[in-house]
């Protein structure tokens, strides 16, 4: 009987030795993300530019690489709005930003050098498509704040 406890005890930690190395293989083979320093300046300067304010519908922030673009789709009903956005990047980077149809080639918006946020008026019925496309210059931050105009 001991014997056999003994190779019971021996199996299983041979298994938790094992287990163990799995998990510490898998943990030091798992990708690391490259975190560009700048984005988290860049991103705290596009908040305080454009910050939170209690009667915005909504309001987001978003890294976007050089030469990428992205679309936001949001939900909001009908009404007239105002879409404030600002850009934060390195020396020469831009974005341009476009609302509503795909041919729109919408207005280009600097990145770098003094900053002031853009307000758009538009009027909107179900939902705001904003589109941003960055230049070739990048990463950038990008932020835009949606609030209902109050005419």
């Amino acid at each position: 009987m001991t014997g056999e406890r003994g190779r019971g005890a021996v199996l299983h930690a041979l298994a938790a030795l094992v287990f163990i190395s799995g998990i510490w293989w898998w943990w030091r083979a798992a990708p690391r993300q490259s975190v560009d320093d700048r984005l988290a300046g860049w991103r705290h300067s596009a908040e305080q530019l454009l910050p939170d304010v209690g009667d915005q519908e909504m309001a987001n922030t978003l890294a976007l690489g050089a030469g990428t673009g992205h679309e936001e789709i949001v939900d909001v009903g009908q009404g007239g709005f105002l879409i404030s956005v600002v850009c934060a990047g390195d020396d020469g980077s831009r974005v341009r930003v476009s609302f509503g149809s795909r041919d729109d080639s919408g207005r280009g918006l600097p990145c770098s050098g003094p900053r002031t946020p853009e307000v758009f008026s538009v009027g909107l019925v179900g939902e705001l498509r904003l589109r941003i496309a960055v230049e070739t210059a990048g990463p950038v931050v990008f932020r835009y704040a949606l609030q209902r105009s109050n005419g």
